[in-house]
């Protein structure tokens, strides 16, 4: 029994992906060297000292370490065999966080529990990937029957609304990520170009909604959307039903519109004129399925029905339930406001700090606008500005490498799995990574709306770094046993 256990951890030992524990590695201590920058004060003597963030920081670190070699030594099959009972303890969790009396800036995602804090929502991550993992390799299971796929989306929906209901709707909004490994899945792209559109339509339709078109009364924004609406419906059309008929559709909206505007010296509104199109073109869309009998145009028709439904439906949302300080941080985002002082202070003094670190950067806890404390939140959600202003363009470059070459090895090692089980996992996995590198860096760089979800092993904290290493290890040690044979 000795020897065959010896046997077994020999071979996971040999089948572990370390060059992928390498990368880990140096995105912690990059991270810490970060985290030293960001917090460091001057006249401080001791970093290392646990009463600073970059000593406490070397805690979550080694705890992590710990806790990562704990789940390589698990069996792999712990993981499948116990997913939807994780899955279930961390909702468990999720939902008594609601209530949770302690309201950390506004929000009630965390746990005290004496010195120390936790957020249920970053172990929730790895917790909804197993249970998705587990669910989508059933016998039987097929993402497109639509059945298995409403059961898919509910193992996502619950968690994500008990994490809105605890004020912290950046965290939520994570579990959009998943959708990337719905796709590598077979979830038909058509669903993955709905959530594109909507993000367009949405992004347009606010920027340009007072924008006017002459003296009609009409405004960009609305007109644009609308024909957009119009234009991706007669593109499915063309991939997915009747070439030519798209051509001809495509010709009508175009064509019509074109003379709408011709005839703007006329009071004119063209939206009705959209509008009118569009209605046309939804009936047509009806009719041709009603005598072809596929259902995609009845689909294609329910696109451009949901489409409207979005914008109109989105733009009520804008108005008239966000809180100001929302509809003000889209604003700033899309350049309708500039608000320095404000919603933008935060992306505008990142910017700064990024802009002075230059091509080399200022060196290690050089760093004028870090070290004065300009910039909110930048051992946290705003770290890689810190990463700009220290180590310059050259040390940014050298951290989205790195975090690129995690990201591939991730996609490498997902695809080699022998089991949908490993897979779905993997895909989540890197999903989560892929989505918190976009967006944490496009906020700091003003590219993406500032929605406070951390830099991975860069963000200063314990849940943070807790919950993606579990994420990864358990990834890991699923990988370590794909080729080990089964007494």
């Amino acid at each position: 029994m000795v020897r065959q256990a010896d046997k077994h951890q020999k071979g996971v030992l040999r089948s572990i992906d370390w060059w992928t524990i390498v990368i880990y590695i140096a995105l912690i201590v990059f991270g810490w060297i970060s985290v030293c920058g960001a917090s460091y004060s001057y006249g401080e003597t001791d970093i290392f000292s646990l009463s600073t963030r970059s000593g406490m920081q070397i805690v979550w670190i080694g705890t992590s370490l710990l806790l990562g070699m704990t789940i390589l030594l698990l069996d792999d099959r712990f993981y499948d065999t116990f997913a939807y009972i994780i899955y279930g303890l961390l909702l468990i969790l999720l939902f008594a966080t609601i209530f949770n009396p302690h309201s950390i800036k506004g929000s009630r995602s965390w746990l005290v529990l004496g010195p120390l804090r936790l957020q249920p929502a970053e172990f929730a991550k790895f917790a909804t990937a197993l249970a998705l993992a587990k669910f989508m390799s059933a016998y039987g299971y097929s993402i497109n029957n639509w059945k298995n796929f409403a059961a898919t989306l509910a193992i996502i929906l619950l968690p994500m609304v008990f994490i809105v209901l605890q004020r912290e709707t950046g965290s939520a909004l994570v579990y959009l990520a998943f959708f990337l490994m719905f796709y590598r899945e077979g979830m038909p792209g058509s669903i993955l170009f709905t959530g594109v559109a909507m993000v367009v339509y949405f992004v347009v339709g606010i920027r340009f909604a007072a924008v006017p078109i002459g003296a009609s009364g009409a405004f960009v924004g609305k007109f644009v959307v609308l024909l957009l609406v119009q234009l991706f419906s007669e593109g499915m059309v063309w991939v997915y039903c009747n070439r030519r008929l798209a051509v001809r559709m495509l010709l009508y909206t175009v064509g019509i519109t074109l003379l709408s505007l011709l005839l703007l010296l006329i009071p004119l509104n063209i939206v009705y004129v959209q509008v009118a199109l569009l209605v046309a073109l939804m009936g047509w869309l009806v009719w041709e399925g009603l005598g072809s009998r596929l259902r995609a145009y009845f689909f294609i028709a329910l696109f451009a029905v949901g489409s409207v439904g979005f914008y109109y439906g989105a733009d009520f949302i804008m108005n008239n339930v966000m809180e100001p300080h929302q509809r003000s941080r889209i604003n700033v985002l899309l350049g309708l406001d500039e608000d320095l002082r404000g919603a933008g202070y935060n992306v505008h003094q990142s910017e700064i700090a990024i802009g002075s670190g230059g091509l080399e950067g200022k060196g290690f806890l050089n760093g004028t606008q870090t070290k004065l404390k300009f910039v909110p939140e930048q051992d946290t959600d705003f770290i890689f500005c810190t990463v700009g202003e220290e180590e310059g363009f050259l040390g940014s470059a050298g951290v989205l490498l790195l975090f690129l070459a995690l990201i591939l090895r991730l996609i490498y090692l997902s695809e080699r799995q022998p089991f949908r089980f490993g897979r779905v996992y993997g895909y989540c996995v890197l999903s989560i990574f892929l989505f918190h590198v976009f967006i944490n860096v496009g906020m700091v760089l003003g590219l993406t709306p500032v929605i406070g979800i951390p830099l991975p092993f860069f963000s200063y904290g314990g849940s943070s770094l807790w919950g993606f290493t579990f994420l990864l290890f358990i990834f890991l040690r699923i990988d370590a046993g794909r080729n080990l044979t089964r007494a």
